[in-house]
């Protein structure tokens, strides 16, 4: 039987409250596809809202970490060794455009280290959640990376750069590369939208893999963590250890992670 810790107690209260709001705000916004002024000052609007009422509860418990926030940028805490991660919609364009799939994603650091994260899609209200050595779970039920171990029969997650942008791109489209690559030796590739859910996809064995360029720390701090505590593996394209300086993801089980990186690699 697992316990969850004070921390993650926090977490899980601070995302519930944050997705009562967006799932509140998500209604409106299928109203306002028809105004002439648009979704978008509203969307940016319900995304300040959460990440302001995020802050709110976690500073109401842990009032001396520091906060890493998507909107609100760095905010140094007392407590230097801690600082949360948050994203309060991950999945800004999805909501925008009235699609039910986005999430919110905190994750607590200590001294330069991931030790607990949750990822809340409030649509669904499914609570992932992972704690450094004890697992990741699903509201209450334990997750595993997927067991297949074979490329032809895995399906693999990644985003599109937005407008066509591929950041630290040679110029000559390494993602549309890679993404053949994949393509020709899959089952298939998605794009669902919002980064924290595909890692929290892979812990859970929906999804066999995923690989992303460009990504800030709070779109994957907390769904890292998901996917090594479930079993998987986490990496840049060139196999180092994953690193937020680096900002390039790839995640998939332990059969599958080099044979992904060898095709990736191929796409020169």
């Amino acid at each position: 039987m697992f316990v969850r810790s004070p921390n993650i107690n926090v977490m899980i209260k601070a995302a519930e409250k944050a997705g009562r709001g967006l799932v509140r705000d998500f209604g409106e916004v299928e109203q306002l596809q028809v105004s002439k002024k648009g979704p978008a000052d509203f969307v940016s609007t319900a995304d300040k809202r959460a990440e302001e009422t995020i802050r709110r509860e976690l500073e109401k418990a842990r009032p001396e970490y520091g906060f890493l926030m998507e909107e609100g940028g760095i905010v140094k805490g007392e407590d230097e060794d801690y600082r949360w991660i948050i994203d309060p919609l991950d999945g800004t364009t999805n909501f925008l455009h009235g699609i039910p799939h986005f999430a919110i994603s905190i994750a607590l650091e200590e001294k330069g280290e991931i030790v607990a994260g949750v990822v809340y899609d409030p649509v669904k209200d499914e609570m992932f959640w992972a704690e450094k050595g004890k697992g990741a779970f699903v509201n209450d039920r334990r997750l595993r990376v997927s067991a297949r171990t074979r490329l032809s029969e895995s399906v693999f997650a990644t985003g599109i750069p937005f407008m066509g942008r591929d950041t630290e791109d040679d110029g000559h489209g390494l993602f549309l590369r890679r993404l053949e690559k994949i393509m020709e030796k899959t089952a298939g590739v998605r794009r669902f939208g919002a980064a924290s859910l595909d890692l929290a996809y892979v812990a859970a064995g929906r999804y066999d893999g995923f690989w992303e360029r460009g990504l800030a720390p709070w779109d994957v701090a907390a769904g890292i963590l998901l996917v090594k505590e479930a079993g998987g593996f986490a990496t840049d394209a060139q196999g180092r250890a994953f690193s937020f300086k680096r900002a390039d993801v790839v995640t998939a089980n332990e059969k599958i992670h080099k044979s992904l990186l060898d095709v990736l690699r191929s796409a020169k």
